[in-house]
């Protein structure tokens, strides 16, 4: 399943790890956090569980955005054939109905980023753990996350990425979905985000 575009997802976590083993710590790695969550058993147990929660109101604010540009449409090909009074009434329409598609958007889009960001940090928590255990047993003095955005990383040797092997023993290692109202485990792939507000409606023709 692909990570949707609406779901651009931040988690807060250090980007190096230091390695207290008893063996000195001289290796150096790299993981890519998000990818690591995103691709646990958890994480797609709450991909799944967010989607089932907010798909149908995505689908609900696509209907309305096709309504208002279907009424954008009527609005453009009936600029030389409909009545000033009507073209006034379908342009004050259109507005009204954008704004409420604005304010239910923005409202959808901040309650889906609330809910991933509750579900990262519960399970971010967790890797965050899994990653220290695997730095210390593996003799790591320094892991970086090279999703952060900027990277810091201009070059890594092959066979330095220690993603997959974290996500295996965190996997090896869960307990069950983290706790949360909405789902309990982290997203392989997030939910698409609510359409984006419309834009501002059409001018009828004459209107400056």
């Amino acid at each position: 399943m692909k990570i949707q575009a609406f779901a651009v997802m931040v988690l807060a976590l250090g980007t190096a790890v230091s390695g207290n083993a008893q063996a000195p710590a001289s290796k150096v790695g790299i993981i890519n956090i998000q990818a690591a969550i995103i691709s646990t058993k958890d994480g797609q147990k709450a991909a799944a569980d967010l989607e089932a929660k907010f798909g149908p109101k995505r689908k609900e604010m696509e209907a309305k955005q096709a309504e208002i540009n279907s009424l954008r449409d009527q609005l453009q090909k009936g600029q030389n054939t409909m009545s000033e009074e009507a073209k006034q009434k379908l342009v004050r329409e259109i507005d009204s109905k954008t704004k409420a598609f604005n304010r239910a958007a923005e409202d959808a889009q901040a309650e889906l980023e609330q809910e991933q960001q509750k579900i990262f940090n519960q399970l971010g928590q967790r890797m965050l753990a899994v990653l220290d255990k695997y730095a210390k047993d593996n003799s790591y003095a320094l892991i970086l996350d090279v999703s952060q955005q900027p990277n810091p990383v201009m070059f890594a040797a092959n066979g330095i990425d220690v993603t997959q092997e974290v996500i295996k023993l965190y996997d090896a290692n869960s307990s069950g979905p983290a706790s949360s109202n909405t789902s309990t485990s982290t997203p392989s792939t997030a939910p698409a985000a609510p359409p984006k507000p419309a834009g501002a409606q059409p001018k009828p023709a004459g209107a400056k």
